[in-house]
């Protein structure tokens, strides 16, 4: 077991968790999250420079209405009131990420004093709040300025990162003690870089692409090394990469989940959906032999050093899990994608809904990883809307959430060891190319008044967190009374 599992009280033993019913692991770390671009808006002020994200948000038709992140949640102006939400939610952490821009507003240099201030303030009334505060340091607004210089394409955007994180750390280390890197690579290189959907909207060629990951990676590696050099407190650095799940339909079959953990770690399509070929480096110091063999030629050249400087020590392995693909055995011995039935529940974007993704994902990856697992991202986007009543009913949030925390409470019980779980998100926000068409948030706002509501789902956390669990238990299963002990 390593500090971060010390801290958290969580382990890797079945015991930490009480049988028959829900309570988590003593220390357990309720949360829930947000990016910078999408709540703060203030894009003009106190010397912040223009983003990748603002700059595509001047595109026409990239987004959906033409709406921007010039003003989002308006959190900037607005955090103090916000954290006071969290804290009558019960929250006992909060993941947040710092623009880039507003650190640096031309992305080298410097740091900006306003924006460095605005961080302070907001990880005092965190910490003030009692809310443990969980740093993202890339959430995907990279400076439009050194965008301009080639952005990932550019192997001088190792340094860059590292230069950042260096101000990031030296200004918030005395206050902050949990770290994470980079935020979900494969999205921001597909359709970043591949589909042109996302920033900095491009459609660039296969090697590129990879190109692009190989310097994410090892500015990954650098934006580590600088955190472990320059923290003033004892730190747990971890990162938090897209967690592709395939589930086995037969779970009694060892031929059925062998297969379908060898699809989850398989390199095997062109839209980046895959673990390995990011989390391989950044654990194991080198790419998977099916991804070299699939991209070919496409793979970069990779120079003396750059897979070492990928591979830093982490203390737990973040992943984002939303749904996941059920697969069978196959003919072949492989796994073979079995079709949803007709009318399967889905979520507002139509993504569907799985609750075995949070069983197997954490279990698929610990198996491979063999580091902690939390979970840093999990949600739905949902039609919610105040009723005449004035309320926010969101059972169906309420109901995906729970499922898939019982299927995580399931991991832990067999072995895994899970030390948080990040609910997405905090509250409603502009949700990237969809602007504010989609709602993922526990809180709801008002997007022309900014006002803010505790959805029926806020509530329903509350207790979920004050009982560590035990709210969960299924109708029926008796709930136990006390925390589990380590």
């Amino acid at each position: 077991m390593n500090d971060y599992s010390k801290q958290n009280g969580s382990t890797n033993n079945p015991r930490g968790v009480q049988g028959g019913g829900s309570v988590f692991p003593r220390g357990f770390l309720w949360g829930a999250g947000s990016s910078s671009y999408q709540i703060e808006g203030a894009v003009n002020v106190d010397g912040r420079g223009p983003s990748v994200w603002d700059t595509l948000c001047t595109r026409s038709g990239a987004i959906v209405g033409g709406h921007t992140g010039d003003v989002a949640c308006d959190h900037y102006h607005r955090f103090r009131d916000d954290v006071a939400l969290m804290k009558s939610m019960g929250l006992k952490s909060y993941r947040f990420s710092i623009a880039w821009p507003r650190i640096q507003p031309d992305g080298v240099g410097p740091a900006n004093t306003k924006g460095v201030d605005f961080y302070r303030r907001l990880t005092d009334c965190l910490l003030e709040a009692g809310i443990r505060p969980f740093v993202t340091l890339y959430h995907w607004d990279m400076p439009q300025a050194l965008q301009n210089r080639g952005g990932w394409l550019n192997r001088e955007s190792v340094h860059w990162f590292s230069e950042y994180t260096r101000h990031v750390v030296t200004a918030l280390s005395d206050r902050v003690t949990d770290w994470i890197t980079i935020n979900e690579p494969q999205i921001y290189i597909n359709l970043g870089h591949n589909q042109a959907k996302h920033a900095p909207g491009l459609a660039m060629s296969l090697r590129e692409q990879l190109l692009a990951t190989h310097h994410t990676l090892m500015a990954h590696g650098a934006s580590v090394m600088a955190i472990r050099g320059l923290a003033k407190k004892p730190s747990h650095v971890g990162w938090a990469p897209v967690g592709r799940v395939d589930f086995p339909v037969d779970p009694g079959s060892p031929e059925c989940v062998a297969a379908a953990r060898a699809n989850t770690f398989a390199v095997d399509n062109l839209g980046h959906w895959n673990n390995t070929w990011f989390g391989d480096p950044v654990i194991f110091g080198h790419y998977p032999e099916d991804g070299l063999k699939y991209y070919g030629a496409a793979v970069p050249k990779i120079e003396p050093g750059d897979m070492e400087l990928m591979k830093q020590p982490l203390d737990f392995y973040g992943v984002n899990i939303y749904s996941g693909a059920p697969v069978r055995l196959g003919a072949n011995g492989k796994a073979e994608a079995v079709a949803h039935a007709p009318g399967h529940a889905r979520n507002a974007l139509s993504w569907p809904i799985t609750p075995e993704c949070l069983y197997w994902g954490p279990k698929f990856l610990y198996e491979r990883y063999q580091l902690p697992i939390v979970i840093t991202e999990n949600g739905m986007t949902n039609l919610d809307s105040p009723d005449v009543d004035g309320v926010v009913r969101d059972p169906q949030r309420i109901d995906y959430t729970r499922r898939h925390l019982l299927a995580l409470h399931r991991a832990i019980a067999d072995g895994v060891p899970v030390n948080g779980y990040f609910h997405w998100s905090i509250m409603d926000n502009f949700e990237w190319a969809e602007g504010y068409k989609d709602r993922f948030g526990m809180i709801y706002v008002d997007f022309v008044t900014q006002e803010r509501k505790l959805k029926e789902s806020a509530h329903w956390y509350r207790e979920v967190i004050a009982t560590n669990g035990a709210t969960l238990a299924p109708a029926g299963a008796a709930a136990p009374t006390s925390a589990a002990k380590v």
